[in-house]
């Protein structure tokens, strides 16, 4: 029978009221309610129209459920895999979000066009069949395997799929999808929570993975239901400045791997390019010595990166000094300069400081603590550091040089991009293997060694 009720929706976090109020009590917006008129047809709610596959209808006992059958699949784009874990896990749901105009549609076209012995099915909801088709020859991959399908509802879209058969699915995206369940506009928070949860009853009983592509709000969140997060097995951020060329892609939430691991792309006029070696983004390649640039080494998830740290110090001319921070948590920047007057003597307290992280990527990596502060002492002394030198160390409330994490990684990329000298914790040595590097190893104890090292 059916049910028809109006419900308000929170725009920015989907809570629900009875009735309208001003003042979101779960994310604390004010004017975010929206009434939402819901025709409900609990006949309908079934998976009749859902592609299922035998077997999945009775209970199993965990010892006789085989998982041989469902290894990663190749994606044939690496860094996709690498974010992912390892590829594709068959019967997965994965959201894929980002800032209009950032490139998702892009990458998800060119993962249809490049995956192998798979069919694959590209259902999208904003362009027409000739615009997707420009843009694939704009990319330049042939992949007879790679259908389109121009469709908003989902009965049509899984009827198509019982037809096809596909390995792959794509939604293009989730906010233009409507199901004959809940009448109410496409986009709306009870047509995004349904919809996502028939994607997510298909992909359980098929074993087929499905993508689903998201917008996001002016803050930077996913639009939609918080639920649509809790649903999916994988939240992709697909990211980056539009004033450069680099996307980065990152796992907010993975149930099949980590989520500290990075994917990096360049956007180029013939699509997205895979960036193998990220060092070749993060540092300048002038090679002069300037002041106020260090090279930090870094950890995003099991890749090492060379970092440029790049520093300002300058007399504050307004009076009161500014702290700007730029790809650096500025509170822990306002924590170093802190230890730097506490501990080192320096005095920053009428100086402005501004810091700024190469090629538009932040980083929440403590071991750029010493290229951070060599950085700083670099610009307020007007002393060059040698571009030869990185630095991979915590730098602790008293001065003291902390230890980092995977430190063999650190030094071998280091000496596979040429540096000389890297300056690390005593600490570290004793998880170093004895194999002898090409690169000399500086141990440091406390600020004051590295600064007589350094500057005299």
């Amino acid at each position: 029978m059916a049910k028809t009720k109006s419900i308000f929706y929170c725009q920015n976090c989907g809570t629900q009221s009875a009735q309208w109020i001003g003042k979101c009590p779960n994310c604390n917006q004010w004017n975010t309610f929206v009434e939402e008129v819901i025709h409900r047809d609990d006949d309908k709610v079934s998976t009749e129209n859902i592609p299922l596959k035998k077997g999945h209808d009775t209970p199993t006992l965990i010892r006789e459920i085989n998982i041989q059958s469902l290894d990663r699949i190749d994606t044939s784009n690496q860094e996709l895999n690498r974010v992912l874990g390892g590829g594709l896990v068959p019967g997965s749901l994965i959201l894929v979000g980002g800032e209009p105009g950032i490139g998702k549609s892009t990458l998800m076209l060119q993962l249809a066009l490049n995956i192998r012995n798979r069919k694959v099915l590209y259902v999208s909801g904003e362009e027409s069949e000739q615009q997707i088709k420009m843009r694939a020859d704009r990319v330049g991959i042939i992949n007879e395997n790679c259908y389109i399908l121009t469709e908003t509802v989902t009965k049509n879209i899984f009827r198509h799929i019982r037809q096809l058969v596909p390995d792959l699915v794509i939604i293009d995206s989730i906010q233009t999808l409507t199901t004959e369940i809940i009448d109410s506009s496409a986009g709306s928070i009870s047509q995004i929570r349904e919809c996502a949860a028939e994607m997510q009853r298909f992909s359980k009983a098929s074993d087929v993975p499905v993508f689903l592509v998201g917008h996001i709000t002016k803050d930077g969140t996913l639009a939609g239901p918080k639920i649509l997060e809790h649903m999916v097995d994988t939240v992709l951020q697909f990211e980056g400045d539009r004033h450069y060329g680099y996307r980065l892609l990152r796992s907010v939430k993975n149930r099949f791997g980590s989520t500290s691991e990075l994917g990096i792309y360049e956007m180029q006029g013939d699509g997205l390019r895979e960036i193998s070696d990220p060092s070749e983004i993060m540092i300048s390649q002038s090679g002069e010595n300037l002041s106020g640039v260090a090279i930090g080494s870094t950890m995003e998830g099991l890749r090492p990166m060379l970092i440029e740290t790049q520093a300002l110090v300058s007399t504050a001319a307004y009076g009161t000094p500014q702290r700007s921070s730029t790809g650096f948590d500025l509170r822990r920047l306002s924590m170093l300069l802190a230890v730097l007057e506490k501990r080192g003597g320096f005095r920053f307290g009428n100086k402005d400081v501004f810091l700024n992280i190469a090629g538009g990527i932040k980083i929440d990596d403590p071991s750029l603590d010493l290229a951070v502060v060599i950085a700083l002492l670099s610009s307020s002394e007007d002393i060059p550091v040698n571009q030869k030198h990185c630095f991979a160390a915590e730098v602790g409330l008293s001065g003291e040089i902390r230890p980092v994490n995977r430190i063999e990684q650190r030094i071998s990329e280091a000496e596979k991009l040429g540096f000389t000298e890297i300056y690390l914790s005593p600490f570290n040595q004793k998880n170093l293997p004895s194999i002898p590097y090409n690169i000399r190893i500086v141990e440091v104890k406390k600020l004051e060694d590295i600064f007589s090292l350094l500057f005299g």
